[in-house]
């Protein structure tokens, strides 16, 4: 079903939410630590998982190293982490007035909800999920992108309150609007495409992984040209 995927992603940023502002500081790092080291090792098996959908390792491996000569001459880790510095100070300067006078008088809501729909939204697993949500009807990543988005949501929602859950409606237009570009596009793929474009998605979603275990900080979202080339490669090689 798709869309099933934002929903349970929406749903657990709420619940997320609420465990936070009930808990409000007793739930120890060490905790939160653990849970988040489980997922990251779910999003490595996901990864390997996806990876073993190719039917040639050559496409994945072209697509990934061609994408991120591409990402890195453009710049897009960077970037993406200078659209979310920039919207978040942008707005929240807008909402609490200029000044760090004005942004504490603004309250932790505004700064809360703010910072997590960013961190929500902008980010490699946003776009791979939703993708693969609208091409395939897999929810899967998506899914493990909820079980992040909760844990991180508890843990901002006992810091920030209850605005961290108002990123829900954000976070559920954003993916459901890449779903269904992806849906659009997806008429056009064929299942060799799908299949390679799976894989190049699962060395990247293998990226992820070794970020949230602290292995190695791959810049992942320099890699997503990847996924562009992946198709492009199939239907001028594959036979």
């Amino acid at each position: 079903m798709r869309g099933l995927g934002t929903l349970v992603n929406v749903a657990t940023i709420v619940v997320g939410t609420g465990v936070g502002v009930a808990v409000a500081g007793r739930l120890p790092e060490r905790t939160r630590a653990t849970v988040l080291t489980g997922i990251g090792l779910v999003v490595l098996a996901v990864g390997v998982e996806s990876f073993l959908e190719t039917r040639n390792a050559v496409f994945p491996i072209v697509s990934v190293a061609v994408g991120g000569l591409l990402g890195d001459a453009l710049r897009i880790e960077d970037r993406l982490a200078d659209l979310g510095t920039w919207l978040r100070e942008r707005f929240v300067a807008r909402a609490a007035g200029n000044g760090q006078d004005g942004r504490r008088a603004a309250g932790p809501f505004v700064e809360g909800f703010v910072t997590a729909s960013l961190l929500f939204c902008i980010g490699p697993l946003t776009i791979l999920g939703s993708f693969d949500d609208g091409v395939r009807g897999d929810p899967q990543l998506l899914v493990v992108k909820a079980a992040l988005d909760g844990v991180v949501a508890l843990a901002y929602a006992a810091t920030y309150g209850i605005g961290v859950g108002f990123s829900a409606l954000v976070v559920g237009g954003v993916q459901t609007g890449l779903t269904l570009v992806a849906v659009a596009v997806g008429d056009v793929l064929t299942d060799r495409m799908v299949a390679e474009l799976t894989a190049t998605g699962g060395v990247l979603v293998l990226g992820i992984g070794l970020r949230l275990l602290d292995l190695k900080r791959i810049p992942v979202a320099s890699y997503l040209p990847g996924l562009v080339l992946a198709p492009v490669l199939v239907a001028l090689f594959a036979r």
